[in-house]
């Protein structure tokens, strides 16, 4: 229940929170199971939030081992979908748990569930498509090994920027790859190499290459200019700047204070954001309501759609 109540919190926040999600193939999200959603990973588990959200289904999500040390982080993370994959960097005693991972994942195949896993293996925030590791090849083969119908989805998340609210957010199906397109006669290693060829070629397509110093071109794939609707927000939006920054200052502190250099700090920030929300509302209201008595009762409302506004007109001057 309490994963079911937060994802549909987080379905709001994510609208607020980004300028526009756009979304290549709609239908792709409504995908029957067994889906394994084949993603590259430029923002951490950002990512993971927004497929979710997305979803009409739930969507397991396979994640860092190291998050889930602490055995009460552990069981949260479970409870949310979250499925831990480690790498050597994190402990060669911790690669073996990979196997109970992978037979998780195998297990929702066959219940007919959605898992989403990155290729990439590490994020990195950057408009770039990184070398595969294995882990998706080896899942898909080993779904169809037991005769799982599983059908792999390309997916590529494009971000207009990684340091800042307002942003908009590109996601990109590719053409679903399936049993039929690996040759059952060939090696093991073939069989991976040949899935990992697919598989690239497929989100070479769907990733955006963008270097940092090509301004131009990345306001040209995002569509970032100043539009009609600015000069009616722009009111609004100073207004919703000036009553939101207080809390947006201090969670953008926090953050900073421990994930600036890091491919986190986005994802960092808009969790902070997302859960402290509620609370600043609250704290507006019962400040305001000495001054403004059971006016400050429609705080809740007009907040959340100053901020929306402050969103709008921020996306559009890209600063």
């Amino acid at each position: 229940m309490f994963y079911k109540l937060l994802k549909i919190y987080a379905r709001l926040a994510i609208r607020l929170y980004c300028k526009k999600v756009v979304v290549s193939h709609p239908a792709y999200l409504k995908t029957p199971g067994p889906v394994l959603y084949a993603a590259n990973h430029p923002n951490s588990f950002l990512d993971g939030v927004i497929l979710t959200t997305l979803h009409q289904e739930d969507v397991y999500s396979l994640a860092r081992g190291d998050a889930f040390k602490n055995p009460k982080v552990n069981r949260f993370l479970r409870k949310m979908k979250l499925l831990p994959v480690y790498r050597t960097s994190e402990g060669v005693e911790n690669l073996e748990q990979n196997y109970t991972t992978f037979a998780s994942c195998i297990s929702a195949f066959e219940k007919n569930k959605s898992v989403l896993i990155f290729s990439e293996g590490r994020c990195e925030n950057e408009w770039h498509l990184r070398p595969l590791k294995k882990g998706t090849a080896r899942l898909a083969l080993s779904a169809w090994k037991k005769g799982i119908p599983l059908k792999v989805i390309p997916l590529g998340f494009n971000y207009s920027d990684f340091n800042s609210v307002g942003k908009e957010v590109h996601l990109l199906f590719g053409d679903i790859l399936t049993k039929d397109m690996i040759n059952e006669e060939s090696a093991e290693g073939k069989k991976h190499l040949d899935f990992n060829e697919r598989l690239h070629a497929q989100l070479s397509q769907l990733v955006y290459e963008i270097r940092p110093e090509e301004q131009q071109k990345r306001k040209k794939l995002f569509s970032i200019k100043i539009r009609p609707s600015f000069f009616f927000l722009l009111l609004p939006g100073i207004i919703g700047g000036l009553l939101h920054a207080p809390f947006y200052f201090l969670m953008k502190g926090i953050t900073g204070w421990k994930f600036r250099n890091s491919g986190h700090y986005d994802s960092v920030l808009t969790s902070l954001l997302f859960f402290g929300y509620p609370f600043y509302i609250f704290l507006f209201c019962v400040c305001a309501w000495s001054l403004a008595g059971v006016w400050s009762l429609a705080i809740p409302f007009v907040l959340p759609l100053l901020a929306w506004c402050c969103i709008q007109v921020k996306y559009q001057l890209d600063f």
